[in-house]
């Protein structure tokens, strides 16, 4: 049993160290002073999102971006609260914001794809970037994306993405959870594995991608039938359709923040829902990430439980929780500097007790044929 243990950690360590590695080989981007190149639509799905819309609209009215070059698509999903009233009136206190409001067809089998091909369908600019409607943007947000297009002439750009802080536990346990996903997303950008980069992961809050490409790649042709995954599979397909063309741009100019779940039944439901999708990614590298984190997740469990049996030495279970603690920590310490979100590693020790129950929990969870998500049942 030690043998295998340690050859999964070998596996573990080395997965992680390379994401690590990739993280500082990624070079930093800076947003452009005072030149303003590319027109934008930016598609905002949203379903029963009231409250955060005034927070939403007043940040992209603070983007220092001349507003005639920017369109911003609200995509109403079958919404039930009184968002119209709301969008009205800030219209009414933000004119010189180019706001349109549109409404998703009949509910299918994936609504926010057929709501973001919609967008896109009515989108008069040639850059598209998905954003929700909890989320907030620096200023120099456009600039940002507007600069590394003309530096980089890219098809997609993947952008950073964090939550705001909480003082809860469940607040915490999700930046750090959240963090180490987006760590690993630099990380796979950065990364060379035989003179390519491995991205598996993208965020579809932060996602800028040129229209023509999506149109070219008829947008979510393939797979519809799923559910969610409407950023990580059009990555898939822009990275196969346009070699070197998707890249992940590493400025602080550039990261989108977002609200975490309010619940713990919240929080299972996000992450069933991502973790629902893993197993029809198309390329390898996704499901041998997602199969190398959960199995040493699910060892650690197994060797607990070995060892309150006596079955198992107890040193060597903490050695190998020890190598898994020290590991993790690099690259969160890392991507929580890049974040300036280095105080909720204070609670790193109790997060990572806690975190090996949950991973494998939301993997066992995904397995099921349906879940729900905002209030909604959806088939995997």
């Amino acid at each position: 049993m030690i043998y295998f243990a340690l050859f999964i950690c070998v596996l573990y360590g080395t997965l992680i160290l390379s994401f690590v590695k990739g993280f500082d080989q990624l070079e930093p981007h800076a947003a452009e002073k005072e030149e303003y190149h590319t027109l934008f639509s930016i598609l905002i799905p949203f379903r029963n999102e009231a409250p955060n819309l005034p927070h939403l609209l007043n940040s992209l009215d603070a983007l220092d971006y001349p507003k005639n070059k920017m369109e911003i698509i609200l995509i109403n999903d079958h919404s039930t609260d009184d968002f119209e009233q709301i969008i009205d009136g800030i219209k009414q206190h933000h004119k010189d914001l180019n706001i349109s409001l549109i409404h998703n067809a009949p509910v299918g089998t994936s609504p926010k794809k057929e709501a973001i091909e919609l967008g896109v369908s009515v989108a008069s600019n040639p850059w598209i970037i998905t954003t929700d409607a909890d989320c907030i943007f620096p200023k120099n947000w456009l600039k940002a994306f507007d600069g590394f297009i003309v530096a980089h002439a890219p098809k997609m750009i993947v952008a950073p993405v964090t939550y705001f802080p909480g003082k809860r536990f469940l607040d915490t346990f999700q930046l750090l959870d959240f963090i180490s996903l987006q760590g690993s997303t630099i990380g796979s950008f950065g990364w060379k594995g035989k003179g390519s980069s491995r991205p598996f992961l993208c965020n579809g809050a932060n996602l800028c991608y040129e229209k023509k490409a999506f149109l070219d790649l008829d947008g979510f042709k393939g797979n519809k039938n799923i559910a969610s995954g409407d950023d990580i599979f059009l990555l898939e397909k822009m990275y196969d359709a346009f070699p070197g063309k998707v890249q992940f741009i590493k400025s602080k100019e550039a990261i989108v923040r977002t609200s975490a779940q309010e619940t713990l039944k919240g929080l299972l439901q996000q992450r069933v829902r991502w973790a629902a999708k893993a197993s029809s990614y198309h390329h390898y590298f996704g499901k041998l990430v997602g199969l190398i984190v959960f199995s040493t997740n699910a060892l650690l469990i197994i060797l607990l439980i070995l060892s309150l049996l006596n079955s198992f030495s107890w040193s060597y279970f903490g050695l190998i929780f020890l190598l898994k603690f020290n590991i993790d920590f690099i690259l969160l310490y890392k991507t929580a500097t890049f974040f300036d979100q280095k105080e909720v590693l204070s609670s790193y020790f109790l997060s990572s007790l806690v975190y090996p129950f949950f991973t494998v929990y939301v993997g066992l969870l995904s397995f099921k044929k349906s879940y729900t998500w905002k209030g909604r049942s959806f088939q995997k």
